[in-house]
């Protein structure tokens, strides 16, 4: 398997990101585009996707007409629910704009695979790039690891207890990025003399006030003199995750936000490297980010990550449109209540979870909305409301029980993507009406 991770040559002149465009202002190139570059792989419905695996347990299918009793149901014939739908087109032209909006901007994108965490989706998301990905779990590093990526950055303040995890990857000829924002930490990692130098980078606090050290931290410059030093480390910059733009409502203030992330990270390097240290490594990104800033000045690179996905958590930001969610998870109607307003899906808190963070920017978001399985057109307002284990209530007005009868298949939009895909083990990979590969993903730490 080839490797992924080898730096391109930056070049010096940095322009202004081009607009990130949504599904509706790209569609019709981008249908084209995606058909043509499709359509050999269309010839055969048996062939696999390359890096799908085999499907022995009988969750693929394809979207058609099956009986159940006298009601005919338009279903995923043979996909046992509830389960992960990853819609190939959106997916692809998701990737493609933020690809083309890091190239046009001059910055490396480094992409953060916390939310796919599927090395088939990666290996999409890094092409004509370099090749480096961010991850947010160790686990998650030996698994990208072990499907040829080389270049990864760790994205979480590397935990005492774990420092001899991730040097048994570097052993192993990974350039694996940790992070630290405690002089403590950093002393620790760099007295170590045994090995390779771990790649390390300084956290900065760009307003999230999360983890990291602020810019105009006094530790700022004696954390990173310590790595730069010291046997056991190399400095290799600073890093910051602009996550205070997840409360922000308009694109206007993501932008305001973007900008402070981006001048304080700027701002730290600046430091670094008039105290005489190495900062070759300028990192930053959050898809609202990413997709709202005005400037990528003095960056090196972005890592965004739930863009590849989107949901609505994203679109009440107005980072996409609803024709760009890409993942969705497949439910059957179990139960009619009419006398309570209400119908019954098989996908609950366990396949959705019961992160409603979209909630005060999409006012009837709730645990998600039902989509129709072929058209992913909203049906009518219906969402579901409440949520136990393995039962989701779905409420809206005028429900169409005889559209959705017992047995009948929906797609539900995810309220945040991330922890919706992480309650499942693989993607059933959609392109039109049918699934046509399987995709694993990696849960766990």
């Amino acid at each position: 398997m080839p490797e992924h991770g080898q730096p391109p040559s930056r070049s010096p002149d940095r322009q202004s990101p081009a607009p990130f465009e949504t599904e509706s202002e790209t569609e019709s190139e981008t249908e084209s585009e995606t058909e043509s570059e499709t359509e050999s792989e269309t010839e055969s419905e048996t062939e696999a996707e390359p890096g799908a695996e085999t499907d022995p347990g009988g969750r693929m299918g394809s979207g058609r007409v099956v009986p159940l009793g006298k009601v005919e149901v338009m279903a995923f014939s043979g996909i046992s629910t509830p389960a992960a739908l990853l819609d190939e087109r959106r997916l692809i032209r998701n990737l493609e704009r933020m690809s083309a909006r890091a190239t046009a901007a001059g910055v490396d994108l480094r992409p953060h695979l916390k939310t796919a965490k599927s090395a088939d989706v990666a290996r999409l998301a890094t092409r004509d790039h370099f090749g480096g990905v961010t991850v947010s779990t160790l686990a998650e590093a030996e698994y990208f690891f072990e499907a040829g990526f080389r270049d990864i950055t760790y994205a979480v303040c590397l935990a005492p207890a774990k420092v001899g995890r991730a040097r048994a990857l570097t052993e192993r000829g990974a350039t694996l990025r940790v992070i630290v924002d405690s002089l403590a930490v950093a002393e620790s990692l760099a007295d170590e003399s045994s090995g390779a130098p771990l790649p390390v980078l300084v956290e900065i606090d760009s307003g999230e006030h999360r983890t990291g050290v602020a810019p105009n931290a006094p530790e700022l410059v004696p954390i990173a003199r310590q790595l730069h030093e010291g046997p056991g480390t190399r400095l290799d910059g600073v890093l910051t995750h602009g996550g205070h733009s997840y409360f922000c409502d308009s694109p206007e203030a993501i932008a305001a936000v973007a900008d402070e992330e981006r001048a304080a990270v700027v701002a730290a390097a600046e430091t670094l490297r008039a105290a005489g240290l190495p900062c070759p490594t300028v990192s930053a990104g959050s898809t609202p980010t990413a997709v709202h800033a005005q400037t990528f000045e003095g960056l090196t690179e972005l890592r965004p990550g739930v863009y590849m996905f989107f949901d609505l958590a994203q679109l009440g930001r107005r980072c996409c449109e609803p024709a760009d969610i890409a993942l969705t998870v497949l439910a059957t109607v179990i139960s009619h209540r009419p006398e309570n307003g209400r119908l019954i899906v098989d996908a609950g808190g366990l396949a959705l979870s019961k992160d409603r963070g979209a909630d005060g920017f999409v006012a009837d978001a709730g645990y998600g909305w039902l989509v129709d399985c072929d058209t992913q057109e909203r049906i009518g307002d219906l969402r579901i409301v409440s949520a136990d284990q393995e039962h989701g209530y779905v409420e809206g007005t005028n429900i169409p029980w005889d559209r959705l009868p017992i047995g009948s298949q929906v797609r539900v939009v995810p309220n945040h993507a991330c922890m919706t895909a992480a309650a499942h083990d693989r993607y059933q990979v959609v392109r039109d009406d049918r699934v046509v590969a399987t995709w694993s993903r990696l849960n766990g730490w």
